[in-house]
């Protein structure tokens, strides 16, 4: 069970307390698409022990920065360690509320009718790079870990001309599965599951990028003990198994 009971029990002495109805109390939490699988899970465990609606809205890493720049207010905002930094630095979010939760990599797929490459070393990644008529990269965290990426690897100039690169919060690997991008890559968590392509797994070690997931309390959060309780809960030991069987490495 997850390690909130305590604000769970400080949530019913609340509703108690000012003649609220227990169920009345939602929570409203934003969060990534690269993050779905798990947080939709560990959600369902939070509605049921502490008896709220959690109302969650998905969106990728860029528009949620700037929905929640823009005024929008939820109780829990969760996407990459440095865009909360920023917008605890623009004062949207509180500071001692932050915390790092898990963390993932990025992988590779192509399409099903292709001959499948072998990226699980540098030479072969760039060998793959130059030889597929099309590349996807997303426009979120980990497009921009792979375009500085294509310039180490000295490819940067040869491919631009073959790279697409969707709006925020598109998924790479539907557009693989359609036929529309040849070779894409995303956060594992994005691609792992996704039925009609190849998944060729994560970048080689060496140069591997992850990506700090966090979530954070809003200033202006209508429910701010439940939500601190929800943010606890993403980091609970008891919650590491299910970000770990999503394909995200759970952090401490």
């Amino acid at each position: 069970m997850l390690d909130y009971r305590r604000s769970a029990a400080f949530l019913v002495m609340a509703c108690t307390t000012f003649s609220v109805p227990l169920f009345a109390a939602e929570l409203k939490v934003v969060a990534p698409n690269a993050v779905k699988e798990a947080v939709g899970e560990l959600s369902a465990r939070f509605e049921k022990e502490a008896k709220l609606t959690l109302v969650l809205s998905w969106a990728g890493s860029e528009t949620i920065a700037k929905r929640v720049s823009d005024g929008e207010i939820f109780d829990v905002v969760i996407s990459t360690s440095p865009s909360l930094d920023r917008l605890i630095k623009d004062g949207r979010l509180v500071t001692a509320s932050k915390h790092d939760f898990s963390r993932s990599a990025i992988a590779a797929a192509v399409k099903a009718d292709v001959a499948r490459p072998d990226v699980s070393t540098t030479e072969g990644l760039r060998a793959a790079l130059l030889k597929a008529e099309s590349i996807g990269i997303s426009s979120g965290a980990s497009g921009r870990y792979l375009e500085q990426l294509f310039q180490k690897l000295g490819v940067a100039d040869q491919i631009k001309q073959k790279i697409k690169q969707p709006p925020s919060g598109a998924q790479i690997g539907d557009l693989v599965a359609r036929g529309d991008i040849e070779l894409g890559f995303q956060q594992v968590t994005e691609l792992v599951h996704t039925k009609g392509l190849q998944y060729l797994g994560p970048l080689p070690a060496e140069v591997q990028g992850f990506t700090i997931w966090s979530a954070a309390v809003h200033t202006a959060a209508m429910e701010p003990d439940a939500a601190a309780a929800f943010v606890k809960a993403l980091s609970a030991p008891e919650a590491a198994a299910t970000i770990r069987s999503s394909g995200m490495e759970p952090l401490p």
